[in-house]
């Protein structure tokens, strides 16, 4: 009985050494998490005004660009997929892959083949371990997200949908993030990026919100040249931000609700050890006070 007890003591030190852990990275995340919210609201202004400029010029020049045409019959799409590095965030992975699938079901459907782009190692691992082709992969960033990341992917999209559909082109270009609503809630989200469908940033205009009105120098074409490699590029740094605070906001409810189950199972580890000690206490008595008796009875029938 006294191994018993042993081992539940050893379970109660090593649960509170887990709990430690996950109490630390709960902190950290919570800490990170402000600054992720920060950085996406202040994304925010820059990507709604670009996207009015884009609006504008889309709307006064009548000018086609090979961004916004879309394809008679398109046989081709690719997908960036936004997942995290790093596990230990609960269902946030999983959640954005199952919507991926749900949109890959969708566009093989529509009878277009689909090419995987993916942002952070758990979306590769994820595809690797199923032997899905990847084209390209980046990783090392989902919690902390750059602009030249966002460029670097923006640029590669781009080029595969302007190329030719014999030099590897697709005719869609589609983005599965996670977009965050509040620390209780983030949602997967799938949006069509190419060929550009402008919106009015993240929110609905009001009503009488006029487009501004532009003089195009030097031309209506070159400025739309120059505006919608940016207006991608900000629209997928806007979504790497979104997912990197719907991460760590997820991470954050993973570990606090680990930091308390830590806590539940030391309380059950010492109340069975506590039961056992006792019961081994009880028994230890038993005995003594069984060989008293025995011993008594000895001498009473030598007497």
């Amino acid at each position: 009985m006294a191994l018993s007890v042993r081992e539940y003591r050893a379970r109660i030190k090593s649960t509170e050494s887990m709990k430690k852990i996950t109490r630390a990275m709960e902190l950290i995340a919570a800490s990170r998490i402000i600054k992720a919210q920060q950085r996406a609201q202040a994304a925010a202004p820059y990507a709604r005004e670009l996207t009015r400029a884009v609006s504008a010029v889309a709307t006064f020049s009548n000018v086609d660009h090979a961004l916004t045409l879309e394809p008679e019959n398109p046989k081709r799409a690719a997908l960036l997929i936004v997942t995290s590095d790093r596990g230990l965030a609960g269902a946030y992975s999983s959640s954005v892959l199952k919507e991926a699938e749900r949109l890959i079901e969708k566009l093989k459907g529509e009878g277009k083949e689909v090419d995987l782009y993916i942002s952070g190692r758990k979306g590769e691992a994820y595809f690797k371990f199923r032997q899905r082709p990847v084209v390209q992969a980046w990783t090392g960033h989902s919690d902390q997200p750059t602009y030249d990341v966002a460029a670097e992917i923006g640029a590669r999209l781009i080029e595969t949908f302007l190329a030719e559909e014999g030099d590897g082109g697709v005719d869609e270009v589609h983005v599965v993030y996670t977009r965050f609503r509040s620390m209780l809630s983030q949602e997967p989200t799938a949006v069509r990026l190419l060929p550009l469908e402008v919106v009015e940033g993240t929110e609905a205009p009001e009503e009488g919100d006029l487009l501004p009105l532009y003089e195009f120098e030097p031309s209506p074409s070159d400025v739309l040249d120059s505006l919608l490699p940016r207006y991608v590029q900000s629209r997928i740094f806007f979504a790497l931000l979104q997912a990197a605070a719907s991460e760590l906001a997820a991470r954050q409810k993973a570990m606090k609700a680990a930091t308390d189950n830590a806590d539940e199972l030391i309380k059950k580890y010492k109340r069975i050890a506590n039961q056992a000690r006792q019961a081994g206490i009880t028994q230890e008595i038993s005995e003594i006070v069984g060989g008293v008796n025995a011993l008594a009875d000895a001498q009473a029938g030598s007497e």
